[in-house]
């Protein structure tokens, strides 16, 4: 079958195309299906990179997110039929883990599709049932797959773990990204007053096309959380969500009021970070982890998705043989939003 992989850690140079990877079977409870279209995350170049202890077997198949139509089924599966059209929830939870029954599976040892489980940008994957969801007729497959991730990334920190309410105000760090561009609208929806602070002035209007209340430019504000001081009446946001990690969280405490809270969704500016504690307990600041989200928050963010009141911004659409060149756009930030590999 067709794959996008990788044959090793590196470079873009590792990413390879490749047609002759066997048909995986479907086991127990598992659902084969052939895609129709992948999307890519930041992750994929973290995974290409390599880290100490991530241990991949190659070649690996790349992507996290997913769309197609089941093609074969495994004993005991009961819940879907072949030509059935589904999207794919990126987390893997083990069989029989406990917390597979809390509701918050998340939070146990989980596996991420493209990470340290083979990915979506294959013809054909092999998923446990409980991963899928049925989409609506006519709905686009690309458009499903780039929700996926950065959907419930987005859903579950907002409102699982920040219970964001309706009239809070809510400062986004950074606006191109495909975990910001729909935590933007996720706000919006949750009925709050979304900030947004941009690297220029192009990404600060696109912000501003999908809901942005305001926006402050960080090529004329390098300062951006005193303007954010400014702009909210001297009182500072009540959630900060931030997932640039050791470059923002300084200023990103600064522009959150006294008993706000900010949500560190990862890190792309690296991961070690030198805090003010005073400033921490003094201004009654919760700093509140969140990674990926259980199955629920996931169908809840797709339901969204398919009814038009969310949806994924796709900044580029290339085929699966042109994996290496979609990674290349992503490391540059060359696009506002997702990109989507098509089979």
């Amino acid at each position: 079958m067709r794959a996008a992989t990788l044959k090793a850690h590196g470079g873009p140079e590792v990413v390879d195309y490749r047609e002759d990877l066997p048909i995986p079977e479907p086991a127990f409870g598992e659902v084969r299906v052939k895609i129709k279209a992948a999307a890519l995350n930041r992750l994929d170049l973290w995974v290409r990179a390599g880290w100490k202890g991530l241990a991949l077997d190659f070649p690996h198949v790349i992507c996290s997110d997913g769309a197609g139509l089941v093609d074969a089924l495994g004993d005991g599966v009961n819940q879907f039929a072949v030509g059935d059209r589904v999207c794919i929830d990126p987390t893997i939870v083990q069989p029989g883990d406990p917390a597979l029954h809390s509701g918050l599976e998340n939070q146990s040892r989980i596996a991420i599709l493209g990470e340290h489980h083979s990915g979506t940008a294959a013809e054909y994957v092999v998923l446990p049932e409980r991963n899928l969801m049925r989409m609506p007729d006519e709905f686009d497959f690309g458009e499903a797959a780039a929700a996926g991730l950065v959907g419930v990334t987005a859903w579950h920190s907002l409102i699982t773990r920040g219970g964001l309410q309706a009239g809070e105000s809510v400062l986004i760090v950074g606006a191109g990204g495909g975990v910001n561009s729909i935590s933007i609208q996720i706000a919006k929806l949750a009925g709050a007053t979304v900030y947004v602070v941009g690297s220029n002035a192009e990404k600060c209007r696109q912000a501003e096309a999908l809901g942005a209340d305001m926006t402050i430019n960080r090529e004329d504000e390098a300062q951006w959380s005193r303007a954010i001081y400014k702009l909210s009446n001297r009182r500072g946001v009540d959630v900060v969500v931030d997932n640039v990690g050791a470059a923002t969280l300084s200023q990103s405490m600064r522009a959150c009021r006294i008993g706000g809270r900010i949500l560190i969704v990862g890190g792309t500016s690296g991961y070690d970070f030198e805090m003010n504690v005073a400033q921490l307990f003094a201004r009654q600041i919760a700093l509140i982890g969140s990674t990926m989200g259980p199955h629920r928050d996931y169908m809840a963010v797709m339901d969204q998705v398919f009814a038009g009141r969310l949806q994924a911004v796709i900044g580029a659409r290339l085929p699966l043989s042109e994996a290496r060149q979609a990674q290349e756009l992503l490391a540059q930030n060359a696009v506002f939003g997702k990109v989507v590999l098509e089979l």
